[in-house]
C-alpha cells in the first residue's frame, strides 16, 4: 500500500497549555518547541498573541532556524469591528509567523446565543478575517470551532462556514470537535461531507471528553483528513486534546503513513517523556507506546510468551517507539522471567545457572521481608548487581541525623546531617526540608555533588509509603521513590520497620543507579 503523508499539528504550547495545573514559562515553550521540531511536528501552535503577553515574548525568541512552522492562534474579528481594526487580528500580524490559525463559530446556536451574532454577520467575520490576513501574507489554518456539534444541529449552516472560510483563502480547514463529546460515525460522517466541498487541506482536532479524541482523529483521517492536530501527550483543557503521540504512532505503524521518519519515530518516548518533565506532569504508566507500563508483562503465561516469541503479546516492537520490554519481577515469577531480565548483565547464564537460582532465591526472601521489585526495576537491577558481585558502591554512609519540628504555621520541617565515604574521603552537609525524607535527600545529594556534580540534574518526581502487615508500629513499612535525570524515569524500593530507613535505602539506590547510568554501566 503506498505511504500517505500527514501534516502534524500539536497545540502542546497553546491548547495544552489551557489545562489544569499547566503553566509554561518562555524557557519552558522554547524547549518543547525544539522537541517537537526534532521529532518531525510540521506545524507548532505556539500561543495566542492577543490573549497573553507572554506569547507575543515568546514568538519574538522563536524566530530561528526551526524546520516546523511556528503558528499564532486567536479567533476571527469581532463582532461590528473590521479585521483591520481588530485588536485580536492585530496581534497575529505582530507575532511575525507566516501561519496562523483563527477560529470562528461553526455552529448556529453559538453563533446566536454565545456570540450575540446572526448567522450571515458571522459568515462575514470570517471572510472578512480570513481575506484580510491573507491579504498581509498570512496562511491561515481555520479552525471550525464546534464544526460536528454544528453538523448535528444544523448541516447546512456548518457547511456554509467552511464555503465562507475556502473562498475567503484559508490553506487549511480544521474541524473540531471542541467539546469532545462526538463517536468514530458522527466524526465520519461529517468528515466526507466536508471533503464534499472543501477543495484545500481538511484538518481534524479533537477534544476527548468522551475517551474518544484518538479514536475520532484516526476515523477523520481515514474519511479524508490529512492535517491533523492534538497535543503531544494529550494535556489540554478538561479531559485533554487528542494525544497526538497515539496518534503519530499509530498512523506510522497500524496505517502505514508517512507521518515522520522511522528515525524520529524510535524517538517517540524520549521526546513524550521529555514534554512531561517540562510541564512538571507525572506521564501515565499505562500511557499507549510511550508509557512506562506499554510493554510490560507481569503475568506468567504473557511474560513466557514473549520470552518466546515477543509477537505472542506485543502489538509492535518496543524499540520502534524507542520504548523497551519490560517483565516486573515478583515472587512468582518463574526462573524463565528472571534469567530474561539479567542476561543483559551476564549472557551466559541460563536457567539453570547457580547465580539464576541463587536470583530468584534472593528476590523470594527479598519480597517475604516487605520488598516489591514489580514497580522498581531500577532496585532489582541493584540486587542483581549486587548478586553477580559486579557492583562497587559510589558512596557509603556513615551515619545520619534528623530532626523534626513543627513551625508556628502547623507546616513540618526537618533538618538532617549526614556523613558519607568516597573512596578514602569524607563529607559532612546539612539541609532542611519538609519532613524527614526530603531533609535527608537534599543534605545526600548536596555531599555527594561535590564529587559527583551529574547528581544536579537528578531529582525525586514521586514518593509512595504503604504499610505491610498491619497498622501496628512494628509493621513493615515499604517505600517507592521515582526519579529522574530530565530524560529517564526509574524507581526504587525500600522496606524496612522504620520508614526513614526504608526511604534511605531506596534513595541510596535510586542515587546509585543514577551514577551507574552516568557512565554507562547500566
Amino acid at each position: 500500500m503506498a505511504r500517505k503523508k500527514v501534516e502534524l499539528f500539536d497545540s502542546t504550547l497553546r491548547d495544552g497549555a489551557q489545562g489544569q495545573g499547566i503553566s509554561f514559562s518562555t524557557d519552558d515553550k522554547l524547549k518543547i518547541f525544539a522537541a517537537l521540531d526534532r521529532f518531525g511536528i510540521d506545524y507548532i501552535e505556539a500561543g495566542n498573541p492577543f490573549s497573553n503577553p507572554k506569547d507575543l515574548e515568546f514568538f519574538k525568541s522563536v524566530r530561528s532556524s526551526y524546520g516546523a512552522k511556528a503558528v499564532a492562534f486567536g479567533s476571527t474579528a469581532r463582532k461590528g469591528v473590521a479585521a483591520k481594526d481588530d485588536e485580536n487580528v492585530a496581534a497575529l500580524i505582530k507575532a511575525d509567523t507566516s501561519h496562523v490559525a483563527v477560529f470562528g463559530k461553526a455552529w448556529d446556536m453559538q453563533v446566536t446565543d454565545i456570540i450575540g451574532a446572526s448567522l450571515e454577520e458571522n459568515l462575514a467575520m470570517i471572510t472578512d478575517t480570513v481575506q484580510y490576513l491573507k491579504s498581509r501574507g498570512k496562511a491561515v489554518i481555520f479552525d471550525a470551532e464546534h464544526f460536528f456539534d454544528g453538523y448535528k444541529a444544523n448541516p447546512d449552516y456548518s457547511l456554509e462556514v467552511l464555503k465562507a472560510a475556502q473562498k475567503a483563502g484559508a490553506s487549511v480547514i480544521a474541524l473540531c470537535d471542541t467539546r469532545g463529546g462526538c463517536m468514530p460515525e458522527e466524526i465520519t460522517a461529517a468528515v466526507k461531507a466536508a471533503g464534499k466541498i472543501c477543495d484545500v487541506g481538511l484538518g481534524i482536532h479533537c477534544h476527548n471528553d468522551c475517551g474518544c479524541a484518538v479514536a475520532n482523529t484516526l476515523a477523520a483521517y481515514r474519511a479524508g483528513a490529512s492535517h491533523i492536530q492534538g497535543t503531544f501527550i494529550g494535556i489540554g483543557e478538561r479531559c485533554g486534546n487528542a494525544n497526538l503521540a497515539t496518534i503519530t504512532a499509530n498512523l506510522q505503524l497500524k496505517y502505514n503513513v508517512s507521518a515522520v521518519s522511522e528515525a524520529q519515530l524510535q524517538t517517540l518516548t524520549e521526546t513524550a517523556r521529555y514534554i512531561a518533565e517540562v510541564a512538571n506532569i507525572k506521564l501515565p504508566g499505562t500511557a499507549p507506546y510511550v508509557g512506562g507500563s506499554a510493554f510490560a508483562h507481569k503475568g506468567g503465561m504473557h511474560a513466557d510468551g514473549v520470552v518466546k516469541n515477543p509477537a505472542s503479546f506485543e502489538h509492535t516492537a518496543p524499540d520502534a517507539v524507542g520504548n523497551e520490554r519490560r517483565l516486573p519481577l515478583s515472587e512468582v515469577s518463574g526462573r524463565a522471567a528472571i534469567l530474561s531480565a539479567i542476561k543483559r548483565f551476564d549472557p551466559s547464564l541460563d536457567k539453570n545457572s547457580p547465580e539464576t537460582k541463587a536470583i530468584a532465591a534472593k528476590l523470594k526472601k527479598l519480597e517475604q521481608g516487605g520488598f516489591q521489585f514489580e514497580a522498581a526495576s531500577a532496585s532489582f537491577d541493584m540486587m542483581v548487581l549486587r548478586e553477580l558481585g559486579k557492583f562497587t558502591p559510589h558512596f557509603e554512609i556513615d551515619h545520619f541525623k534528623v530532626i523534626s519540628s513543627q513551625g508556628h504555621d502547623g507546616a513540618e520541617k526537618a533538618n538532617a546531617v549526614i556523613k558519607i565515604k568516597v573512596g578514602d574521603s569524607y563529607e559532612i552537609t546539612a539541609d532542611e526540608g519538609d519532613g524527614p525524607v526530603n531533609a535527608i535527600d537534599k543534605a545526600l545529594r548536596k555531599a555527594l555533588e561535590v564529587f559527583y556534580p551529574e547528581l544536579s540534574r537528578m531529582h525525586l518526581i514521586d514518593y509512595k509509603v504503604r504499610v505491610i502487615g498491619g497498622a501496628d508500629t512494628a509493621a513493615i513499612t515499604r517505600v517507592l521513590i521515582e526519579s529522574s535525570d530530565g530524560n529517564d524515569v526509574w524507581t526504587t524500593v525500600g522496606a524496612s520497620e522504620d520508614i526513614i530507613s526504608a526511604s534511605v535505602s531506596a534513595l541510596t539506590d535510586s542515587l546509585e543507579y543514577m551514577l551507574l547510568k552516568s557512565n554507562n554501566h547500566i
